[in-house]
C-alpha cells in the first residue's frame, strides 16, 4: 500500500511540476530536472511525517532540499535558480488549506477558517525558510569554492 502511494505520489509530484514549468515558460531543458526535484521534495515531504516528525519540519525540510537541489540544477545547467525553485514548491503549497480557510470564512465560521488560515500560513512561513536557508547555504559554500 505503501509503495503504491509512493508512485502515484511521485508521478502526480512529477507531472505537476513539470505542468508548472510549461505554464511559467520554463525552457524544456529544464522540465525533466525540475519534475525531479519535486518528485524528491515531496517524498521528504510524506515519508517525515510518516516518522513522527511534524508536518511543519517536514515542509521545512522538504523546502531546503528542494533549494539545495535547484541551486545545484541551476548551477549545472548554466540557468536561473529562480526556475528550480518555482517547480521546487509547487509539491508543498498549501493549496487545499487556504481554500478551505475561504471556505470557512465565506460561510461565517470564523473559527475553523482562522485554524485552517494559520496552518497554512505556518507552511507558507517554513516553505520560504526552506527556501531562503538554502540559497544561504548555496550562497556560503558556493563562495568558498571561488576563493
Amino acid at each position: 500500500m505503501i509503495f503504491t502511494n509512493l508512485i502515484r505520489y511521485a508521478a502526480g509530484s512529477f507531472f505537476g511540476a513539470v505542468g508548472f514549468a510549461m505554464l511559467a515558460r520554463i525552457p524544456r531543458r529544464a522540465w525533466v530536472p525540475s519534475g525531479a526535484v519535486a518528485v524528491l521534495v515531496y517524498l521528504v515531504y510524506w515519508l517525515l511525517p510518516l516518522t513522527g516528525i511534524s508536518e511543519y519540519i517536514a515542509v521545512f525540510c522538504a523546502s531546503l532540499l528542494g533549494s539545495v537541489l535547484g541551486h545545484l540544477c541551476a548551477r549545472r545547467m548554466k540557468m536561473i535558480h529562480t526556475m528550480y525553485l518555482m517547480s521546487a514548491v509547487v509539491p508543498v503549497v498549501p493549496g487545499l488549506g487556504l481554500y478551505r480557510t475561504m471556505a470557512f470564512l465565506g460561510q461565517g465560521q470564523l473559527s475553523p477558517g482562522a485554524r485552517e488560515g494559520l496552518q497554512a500560513m505556518i507552511i507558507i512561513a517554513m516553505t520560504a525558510l526552506g527556501l531562503v536557508i538554502g540559497s544561504f547555504l548555496d550562497r556560503l559554500f558556493h563562495e568558498k569554492k571561488k576563493s
